[in-house]
C-alpha cells in the first residue's frame, strides 16, 4: 500500500520519503520501479557494490558513462551484465569507448532489450569488422530480438556495411536515429550496384532499409545530416513507409516543396521537427497544416523567412499539442491569434506554446492567445520578446491557471507591479515599437509625446488583479534580466511550495531580504540560477540554504560579494548538491573551491573560472 501512494509523489519526493526509515526505503524503491526511472552508473569500480544492490530491485533503464578501455571499465561491464542484464529494458552507451569484445558480451546478456543508445561510440565501429563473424550475429540477433529503438547518432565512422550488420539483428525496430552521421548522397549512384560499403554511410543503403522495414518504422531522426529536397521526396515516396515521427532538424537544404511533398505522402505524422531548415518559408507551414491533419507536435523554430502569413491555415491542426516557433524574428503573433481562435476555438490539447526570441510580439497577441489556450496550456515561452509588458503578464496570471513552465527571461519592461497584479487603469496595452535584441527589428521611430498630467481630482489608484500567485501549478520560472524586478514583488510573489528550477539571475535588485524570502516560498527548488546578482552576500545565504535541501544545481557566477563563508553554508545545508557554479566570483579563493571539493565529493561540477579575481 505504501509505495502505491508513494508512486503518485514527484521523483524528488520520493527520493525524500525514502530517507524516513528502512521500510519506506524498500517502498520507495519499488514506487521507482514502475515509474521507469532512469540510472545513471559510472563505470568505475566504486559502482561495483551500487550494480549488485540495484539488481535486487530488477531496475530496467540504465545509463552508462565513462567508459573506457580499462580493466575497470570492463569488469564493471561484467557486473552490469550478470546483475542487471537480464531485467534490462532500455541501455545507454552514449560517448563510451569500449572494446567490441566488451559490447557483444554485455548485448548478448540482455535478452528483454527494448531500446538500445550507441550514440558516439566511434570505437566499436572505426574498425568496420563488428559483428563480422557469422556465430556472433546469431548471439547477437536472438538478444535483440525484442529491439525496438536503436539510436546511432554522432557516429563518425559508420558504414553501409556495419550498418545493415547491426540493424539485420533487430527485426523489430521501429526508431531509428542517425542524426548527425556523415551520410553520402549520391544522385548517380546504380542501384543495382553493390550497396553495402564498408567505408561510407550512403543514402541509398538508408533508402533499401528503409524499404525493407517500412511495415515496422515509425520514427526517423535524421538531423544535422544535410539531406537535399530530392532525397526527402525519395524518402516520402517509399511504398508502405507509414511514419509518425520524423526529425529534420538542422537540414538547411530542404526546400518548401519538399516539405509539401512530404505532406502529401506521409499525411500520418504526428510529429515533426524542421527547426533550422533555414530555406523553408511560409508556404512549408501552409502544407504542414493543411496536408498532416493529425500532427500533435511541431517545431519550426530559427526559420528566418517565416511570417505571420504562414500561420493562417493552422487552425486545421485540431489534434496539436505543442507548437515551437523560437527565433523566427519575423513572426509577430497576430495570425497565430486569429488561428488559434478561429473557427472552432484552439486545439483542445494544446499543451505547450514556445515563442521565444520572437521580438515583433506585442501585448495583444499575448493577451489573446492566453484568453484562448487558459484551459490547456501548461508551457509558455516568451523569453526575449522584450517589447511585452505587464499588461502581457496580467493575462498569464488571470488565464493559465494550468501553467507548470513559463520563461520570460530578458522581458525588461515587467516590473514589480506586473508580479504583484498591480495595473493602472490608464496604463496603455501596446506601448509601439521598441528596439530589441534582435537587429532585424531595428529602425527609426517617431518620439512619443509625453502623456498630459492629470490634476490630483483626476488621478486614479492602481487596481488589483490576479498576480503571479493565481499560478500554483507552475513548476519552473525563469525572469533572467528582468531588471526592473525588486525584492517588493519577488519577496511577495514566489511563492510556490512545487516549484522546482527558478532563476533570477542579472537581477541587479534582488538582495540577502529578497533571496531568503524566495527561500521560505519556495522550498522545493533543484535548479537555481543567480548569476551576477551582485548584491548577494553570506549573509543572506546563512539564513536561505537551510530552507534549500533538495538544491542540486546551483549557479553563483559573477556575484561579486560572496566568499568561502557561503561555500561552508552551502555544503552543511545543501546535501544533495550535484553542479555548483561559482566562476568570476572575486571574493572566493580557489583554495576555498578545492577545499569545498573534498568536503562533499558528491559535487560533480564545480565551475571556477576566473574565482578570486584571477584572469
Amino acid at each position: 500500500m505504501l509505495s502505491y501512494i508513494l508512486s503518485f509523489l514527484p521523483l524528488s519526493d520520493q527520493k525524500e520519503a525514502s530517507l524516513v526509515n528502512q521500510a519506506w526505503y524498500y517502498a520507495a524503491q519499488s514506487a521507482l520501479q514502475e515509474t521507469d526511472v532512469r540510472y545513471i552508473i559510472p563505470v568505475a569500480y566504486a559502482s561495483l557494490t551500487s550494480i549488485k544492490s540495484l539488481s535486487r530491485r530488477q531496475v530496467s533503464c540504465v545509463s552508462l558513462t565513462s567508459m573506457d578501455s580499462s580493466s575497470d571499465t570492463s569488469n564493471v561491464l561484467q557486473s552490469i551484465s550478470y546483475f542487471l542484464g537480464p531485467h534490462l529494458h532500455s541501455l545507454s552507451l552514449r560517448g563510451g569507448t569500449l572494446t567490441e569484445a566488451s559490447f557483444i558480451e554485455l548485448i548478448t546478456s540482455c535478452p528483454r532489450l527494448q531500446v538500445l543508445d550507441l550514440s558516439g561510440c566511434n570505437s566499436l565501429f572505426m574498425s568496420g569488422m563488428l559483428l563480422d563473424q557469422p556465430e556472433t550475429v546469431q548471439q547477437v540477433r536472438e538478444a535483440l530480438a525484442n529491439l525496438q529503438e536503436l539510436n546511432l547518432a554522432n557516429l563518425r565512422c559508420l558504414a553501409d556495411a556495419s550498418f545493415n550488420r547491426l540493424s539485420g539483428c533487430a527485426p523489430r525496430l521501429e526508431r531509428l536515429s542517425l542524426a548527425h552521421c556523415h551520410i553520402t548522397f549520391d544522385p548517380h549512384h546504380n542501384l543495382s550496384a553493390q550497396r553495402a560499403s564498408s567505408a561510407i554511410l550512403s543514402f541509398h543503403n538508408i533508402l533499401y532499409f528503409l524499404k525493407e522495414r517500412a511495415s515496422h518504422l515509425v520514427a526517423l531522426d535524421l538531423r544535422g545530416t544535410n539531406l537535399p529536397p530530392t532525397a526527402l521526396q525519395a524518402l516520402g515516396q517509399v511504398v508502405g513507409l507509414h511514419l509518425q515521427e520524423l526529425t529534420l532538424r538542422g537540414c538547411r537544404d530542404i526546400s518548401t516543396e519538399a516539405v509539401a511533398a512530404l505532406c502529401h505522402q506521409q499525411q500520418g505524422l504526428t510529429s515533426l521537427d524542421l527547426s533550422g531548415c533555414s530555406e523553408l518559408a511560409d508556404g512549408a507551414l501552409l502544407a504542414v497544416s493543411q496536408g498532416l491533419r493529425g500532427l500533435r507536435h511541431l517545431r519550426m523554430e530559427k526559420l528566418q523567412r517565416l511570417t505571420d502569413a504562414g500561420f493562417t491555415a493552422l487552425h486545421w491542426l485540431r489534434e496539436l499539442r505543442s507548437l515551437d516557433v523560437a527565433e523566427c524574428c519575423l513572426v509577430s503573433g497576430r495570425e497565430l491569434a486569429k488561428a488559434l481562435g478561429f473557427p472552432k476555438g484552439p486545439p483542445p490539447h494544446l499543451t505547450s506554446l514556445r515563442l521565444a526570441y520572437c521580438s515583433l510580439l506585442k501585448d495583444k497577441s499575448v493577451i489573446s492567445l492566453a484568453q484562448g489556450l487558459g484551459s490547456s496550456l501548461k508551457v509558455l515561452d516568451l523569453s526575449s520578446c522584450v517589447s511585452l509588458t505587464n499588461s502581457s503578464l496580467l493575462a498569464i496570471s488571470a488565464s493559465l491557471p494550468q501553467l507548470t513552465v513559463l520563461h520570460l527571461a530578458w522581458c525588461k519592461e515587467i516590473t514589480d507591479s506586473g508580479l504583484l497584479g498591480l495595473v493602472d487603469p490608464g496604463e496603455k496595452k501596446d506601448k509601439g515599437p521598441k528596439l530589441s535584441r534582435n537587429f532585424g527589428d531595428m529602425g527609426f521611430f517617431l518620439p512619443q509625446l509625453p502623456p498630459e498630467p492629470l490634476a490630483p481630482s483626476q488621478e486614479t489608484p492602481k487596481q488589483l488583479t490576479p498576480s503571479l500567485l493565481m499560478l500554483r501549478a507552475l513548476q519552473e520560472l525563469d525572469l533572467t534580466a528582468c531588471s526592473k524586478l525588486t525584492d517588493t514583488s519577488l519577496a511577495q510573489v514566489l511563492k510556490f511550495p512545487s516549484l522546482k528550477r527558478l532563476s533570477l539571475s542579472l537581477l541587479l535588485e534582488l538582495t540577502d531580504t529578497g533571496l531568503v524570502a524566495v527561500a521560505r516560498g519556495c522550498p522545493s527548488l533543484e535548479h537555481l540560477a543567480l548569476s551576477h546578482c551582485s548584491r548577494l552576500s553570506d549573509r543572506g545565504w546563512v539564513q536561505a540554504a537551510n530552507f534549500w535541501k533538495r538544491l542540486q544545481h546551483l549557479n553563483l557566477s559573477s556575484c561579486n560579494q560572496l566568499t568561502e563563508q557561503t561555500l561552508v553554508t552551502i555544503g552543511k545545508a545543501c546535501r544533495q548538491l550535484t553542479v555548483l557554479d561559482v566562476s568570476m566570483c572575486q571574493g572566493i579563493s580557489m583554495a576555498a573551491v578545492r577545499h569545498f571539493q573534498a568536503q562533499l565529493p558528491h559535487v560533480t561540477c564545480v565551475q571556477s573560472r576566473f574565482v578570486g579575481g584571477l584572469t
